[in-house]
């Protein structure tokens, strides 16, 4: 097994199915899950408002380059429905987007090189 890369996953879906006990429980706890407690972290943080219609978890993924981002979004997939399930909190397909933060570009505004005028 070579260098591990670090991968951001955002895994979004829809609430389908809550009951009304889930339901009471997602607004009691809105306050804690909304913009500003948006991280991304290995255990993964859950982001909602009070419309309880879309969610999205942000997860940290630490993966073999070889494997790729497939290998990190079906990680990250299988964290969410495992964190939802737990919870007894319906919901329906699941998407993922991946960045290999290893890979990623970064572009340095206002940052100019040698002789740059």
């Amino acid at each position: 097994m070579g260098t591990q890369h670090t991968y951001r996953v955002i895994v979004r879906g829809t609430w389908e199915g809550l009951t009304d006990e889930g339901r009471d429980r997602l607004l009691a706890e809105v306050e804690q899950h909304g913009l500003a407690a948006m991280q991304f972290t290995e255990e993964g943080t859950l982001t909602y408002d009070t419309v309880l219609k879309h969610f999205s978890f942000r997860y940290v993924v630490v993966s073999d380059p070889a494997d790729g981002d497939e290998m990190a979004a079906a990680i990250a997939e299988d964290r969410a429905e495992t964190a939802l399930a737990a919870r007894g909190l319906g919901h329906g397909e699941l998407r993922c987007s991946v960045t290999d933060m290893d890979t990623m570009k970064i572009n340095y505004k206002g940052r100019r090189g040698p002789g740059a005028a």
